[in-house]
This record gives C-alpha cells, structure tokens and sequence, in this order.
C-alpha cells in the first residue's frame, strides 16, 4: 500500500517510521523535510492512503477532501466535530467510496489491555461493577510553551479520549451518563487535570493529568468474581497485569501476575490492523460519534 504522512510532529514520525518503504510523500507546512506543504499539491493517483497526523481544527475539512478522492484514512484520536453530522456525513462519504476512516488509538493494541477485554469477555470475571483508571504524563510546559495545543479543553480529550475508547473497548458497548467531577487548570491555560465518570449499571471513574511527573497509568476492575488490574503501559515499563480469582464468603484471594519488558508494541500492530481493514472497507466511525458526543457533553459542563 502506498500512504503519505500528513503531519511531521512527534506522532507523525512514529507513523513514518512503522510505515517505512510504504511512505511515498510526507506533507507538512513548514517542516523542512517536507516533500509537500498542501494536501492538494500530492498527485491522487500516487497515493493509496493518508495518516493524518494534525491538529484537530482542520481535520473535518481534510478527511472530507481525501474521502471524496476515495482515500483509505487513518487519523490521530480524537476525531472531534462540533456537530454529529460531520461525522455523519465522513460515515457516509467512506461508504459511498468504499474506503476506510480509521481513528487511531494504539492503546487497544496493548498486550495486556487484549488481555483485559479478553478476561471480561471470557466471563470469569461475572458481572462488572466498576472500572477505575487514571492517565498521566508530565507534559504541562511542553503544552503550554505550544503555539496550538494549549486551548480549548485540553487534557480532556487529548487524554480523556484514549480513556472513553477503552471503557468501550473492554465493555464492548458504550456507557452513557459521564459527568464532570473536578477540573483544573494548575499552570496551563487550558485544562491540565480532569476526573470524570458516570454512575452507570457500570461504575466507571477516570483521572487524566499533565502534571503526572513520572508518566503513569493504572486501570482496576472490580466485578462479581474477582478483580483485574493494570500498571503502567508498555511504553514506560515495566507493565504488569494482575487477576484475583475471589473466595466466598472471604479471604486471601489467588493471583495471576504477569510483568512486560519490552517497547512499545501498539504502533506496528495497529499499522497492519488498519492495512487489514483497509482490505474489507471497514470504518469506526460509530465509536467517534459516541466519544465526541459524551466529550461535547462533558465540555459544557466546564
């Protein structure tokens, strides 16, 4: 497959290395290593497909360009609209063209959150009662020293986004009803540590941070038979998984640990996930709407 590289900042990097011989053009407005500076100057008929790695503002009208030209699209989380109809009319516009949009979240693509859904869907776990997890990095200045990522809402969706797929992920359906617990702006100008959560038939709470020293991320998940947890992400290491098999009517439950050492695998994983689509024209749309509509949601409740 022939793709171009939208984008040259840290995550379009990542992407053109996984994408190695594959990258035919990269396009970027003032990167000097830049084959392209506009989209539109990039012949159609030399590309397969786009990996879009920009910021959120002119995505909508990008994805909308590559899509009419029958482009398969992968592009950097979040896919945020300010109405549900653009995503609508993005949903349908791949349809019609029988291309793929693809947006990315490498984390499902961690060896030990496969092994989360897998445990829950397995049903060892019974019924799930609550999920709790907490994402954090110490990216604060960088944020605020940056020309465009310091606005808006902020850590929410940057971080908070990641979070929402995974609760869909590991439930295999999406959960309504998240509401703001508490929001700061300790030294940036947009939100840099946000809780929120919803008090559904699954309790889920969730805690995003760029004040998080050393990067960190935890998820604990507490159900009828038992409890599961991860500690950290592969990226950081070492990452471990946890499962604890409950004793009625107490007591000392077993244990099952296991503990990574290795880079981080999500980017080539999720690289052939999106080729493999690519083949049979499926789109994730669906889960944008969902996670842009309860973002929206949770924002005006700033």
């Amino acid at each position: 497959m022939r793709v171009i590289v939208v984008g040259l900042g840290v995550q379009g990097k990542k992407r053109q290395a996984v994408a190695g011989e594959e990258v035919v053009a990269t396009i970027d407005p003032v990167h000097p290593d830049a084959t392209y500076r506009k989209i539109e100057d990039v012949p159609l008929e030399s590309y397969d497909a786009a990996l879009l790695c920009i910021p959120d503002e002119p995505k909508i009208a990008m994805l909308e360009y590559l899509l009419t030209n029958k482009k398969h699209l992968l592009v950097e989380k979040p896919l945020f609209a300010n109405r549900t109809e653009d995503l609508l009319v993005l949903e349908e516009l791949a349809k019609k063209n029988g291309v793929v949009c693809y947006t990315a979240y490498n984390h499902r693509f961690e060896p030990h959150f496969i092994r989360m859904k897998a445990l829950i869907d397995s049903g060892r776990l019974g019924k799930i009662y609550s999920i709790r997890m907490f994402y954090g990095n110490g990216t604060a200045r960088l944020v605020r020293d940056s020309a465009w990522r310091d606005q808006g809402t902020g850590v929410l969706p940057d971080l908070g986004s990641h979070l929402l797929d995974t609760v869909n992920f590991w439930l295999g359906k999406p959960v309504e009803g998240f509401s703001i617990y508490s929001a700061n702006r300790f030294e940036n100008l947009a939100y840099d540590h946000v809780s929120f959560g919803a008090n559904a038939d699954t309790v889920v709470q969730l805690e995003v941070s760029l004040l998080s020293w050393r990067n960190h991320f935890y998820a604990d998940v507490y159900a009828e038979k038992g409890t599961a947890h991860i500690q950290s992400l592969c990226k950081w290491g070492p990452s471990t998984f946890i499962y604890r098999d409950r004793k009625l009517p107490s007591g000392r439950p077993d244990e099952e640990s296991i503990t990574l050492i290795e880079s981080d695998p999500t980017w080539a994983l999720e690289y052939a996930h999106f080729k493999d689509l690519c083949k049979h024209g499926t789109s994730n749309i669906k889960n944008d709407i969902w996670i842009n509509r309860t973002l929206n949601n949770l924002s005006t409740n700033l």
